[in-house]
């Protein structure tokens, strides 16, 4: 039985301080890391994070087992990248070792993120975090302060909300009263946190590198998505265009009709569009259309027959909208929410036949 014990370094700080290449395995490899690290940034928490890691190959030893200490990192421009060459080095030491289980080691939280990645390739018995203890001190205080401001990511997450909202509160204290600019601040505070929180600056770093791959791939979605956001901001544009400028709170679900029924069709058609796009990817590919994207244009359409369904019921009851006349006849609100909601149960149940055709599985399992 071998426990691979893995020092994880997703930022590569050990492979930029040492000037090595990861992986680096061995007991006296990894012990010669640690003095070519301390010597290179004697403050640099992968110290202790090294030392952990021998520690505990250590203490497995004693106890019997059989272990490899190993240390990997990520490496490239990009969190992508960087997880990418971390995996291709996990998978590099199962090949060789064959490990049954692995303990890792970190002492970030950015490096707690990819323990998905190795409990892919193998079993994670621990995951170890390492915490650097400091004096309570006002000296160690001021210490920390300083290496705190030293920390670009810190300052950008802390420093730059701070500095912003006291900028902008004696502009908004100037143009608003005090309330609605201390409601605007905590407002723009909540925004920040959340999109931190949230941690949607990683997405949005990601996204450039995910078009240009799909740019230089060819796909057609990456059109089809551009022309949906353009048909749904004309849908949001038309709906608002559409809302009568009525006073009294009773008419605020009247006007939220109005805007849904006007802006739905629109709405639909820009979900029509993108999932058709990702539909000609699919064709396209070599793997084959998959069940939900045959399903997915039909049930948008049959998800805006409903939806616009009922919004028309709401204003032809409120006499919004004129009752239809059909051969003379004229269609009361229920017939007419009657007939929406038969239709978009006939698209959707045409795209199960059609899905269950095209890819020959059962109606159960596509309705499954």
């Amino acid at each position: 039985m071998t426990t691979l014990v893995l020092c994880v370094d997703r930022s590569s700080d050990i492979g930029r301080a040492a000037g090595l290449e990861t992986p680096i395995v061995g007991w006296e490899a990894v012990k010669s890391l640690v003095t070519d690290v301390g010597l290179a940034d004697p403050e640099d928490s992968s110290v202790n994070c090294l030392l952990e890691a021998l520690r505990v190959a250590r203490d497995l030893r004693d106890e019997r087992e059989e272990t490899v200490v190993a240390v990997v990192s990520g490496g490239g421009d990009s969190l992508v990248g960087a997880d990418r060459s971390l995996s291709a080095q996990v998978d590099e030491l199962c090949a060789t070792y064959d490990p049954e289980s692995a303990i890792i080691v970190v002492d970030s939280a950015d490096d707690e993120r990819v323990v998905p990645v190795v409990e892919s390739r193998v079993r994670v018995d621990s995951v170890d975090r390492v915490v650097v203890r400091q004096a309570h001190d006002i000296e160690s205080s001021y210490y920390l302060l300083k290496q705190f401001l030293a920390d670009e990511e810190l300052r950008t997450t802390v420093l730059v909300p701070l500095g912003a909202t006291l900028l902008f509160l004696p502009i908004l204290l100037t143009q608003f009263s005090p309330a609605v600019a201390l409601a605007g601040l905590a407002a723009l505070l909540g925004a920040v946190l959340l999109y931190k929180g949230l941690a949607i600056d990683e997405y949005l770093s990601e996204v450039p590198e995910q078009v240009r791959e799909a740019l230089y791939s060819g796909r057609v979605s990456v059109v089809t998505y551009a022309v949906s956001l353009g048909l749904g901001l004309i849908g949001i544009f038309l709906g608002a265009l559409s809302v009568t400028p009525q006073m009294g709170p009773e008419s605020v679900v009247v006007r939220t009709m109005q805007f849904t029924y006007s802006a739905v069709p629109w709405l639909a058609l820009a979900a029509l569009t993108a999932s058709a796009g990702r539909l000609l990817d699919e064709l396209i590919g070599t793997e084959g259309i998959s069940t939900p994207y045959l399903n997915l244009p039909f049930g948008v359409v049959a998800l805006g027959l409903v939806v616009r369904g009922f919004a028309g019921w709401f204003l032809q009851r409120e006499a919004v909208l004129a009752d239809p006349r059909f051969f003379g006849y004229v269609v009361t609100p229920q017939q007419r929410l009657a007939v929406f909601i038969v239709a978009g149960i006939v698209v959707s149940v045409v795209g199960v036949r059609v899905a269950a055709s095209v890819s020959g599985d059962s109606l159960e399992d596509v309705a499954q």
